[in-house]
């Protein structure tokens, strides 16, 4: 090949950050994007931290990343992501149901929402819309998120999909067993804060007291854990 082609050729790549927690996880997604001549894998990382560095430095075309990362969530890196580079395409690829995160994520800045286990073809697929300047989400999801933007959704039920992003997050650490300490630890927010998101969620869910909520989120993690399996 002329070497004035090859280089071309490498520098019309798309470049691709991963950010996954899951060693396994990354090493798949590497060898599945390096197989296309026109994506290459910049760079990757496992936390949050490490995410913004590496765009700060190698400004990806697209951030594949999963929701559930050690300390700051997928979801608030988003967030992140679209304040310090607005318009940065992120893709999210989660072990789990798109019923439960895609509208949080689309609303944080992300263009898409893929579940690990539909598998590499799905996943080249959303990758290949995201990088279009597309949205990609399934059929069921598209047709829901209309729904939300033409006001034909049912009515709010008592479900954690209507907690906010914040509330959420105190959700799923209450259903880890964390207590409003280690809460207000993680999330940087002071105890008072995690006890008035306490107050809230109960009042969304429906529920009277510490212990019933307690319960509640236990059980629902418990069951997110199955699904996912």
């Amino acid at each position: 090949m002329n070497p004035k082609k090859k280089h071309a050729t490498a520098t019309a790549r798309k470049h691709i950050l991963i950010v996954d927690d899951h060693p396994m996880m990354r090493d798949g997604l590497v060898a599945l994007i390096t197989a296309q001549p026109d994506l290459a894998v910049c760079a990757q990382a496992d936390d949050a931290r490490k995410a913004m560095q590496a765009i700060e430095t190698l400004r990806p075309d697209l951030v594949l990343m999963d929701i559930s990362l050690p300390g700051k969530s997928g979801l608030e890196a988003i967030k992140d992501i679209q304040a310090f580079a607005p318009g940065l395409a992120v893709l999210v690829i989660s072990m789990h149901d798109e019923s439960l995160y895609a509208e949080r994520v689309l609303r944080a800045g992300a263009r898409g929402y893929v579940m690990k286990q539909e598998g590499g073809k799905r996943i080249m697929a959303a990758i290949r819309t995201v990088l279009e300047g597309r949205v990609s989400v399934s059929e069921k999801m598209s047709a829901r998120i209309m729904d939300v933007f033409t006001g034909h959704r049912a009515g709010a039920s008592a479900s954690p999909e209507n907690l906010s992003d914040r509330e959420f997050e105190v959700f799923q650490l209450i259903g880890q067993g964390r207590s409003t300490k280690e809460i207000a630890d993680q999330l940087h927010l002071s105890v008072k804060t995690v006890e008035v998101h306490r107050v809230n969620i109960k009042a969304k869910l429906k529920l009277t007291t510490s212990p019933e909520l307690v319960h509640y989120a236990v059980c629902w993690m418990e069951s997110q854990s199955s699904a996912s399996h």
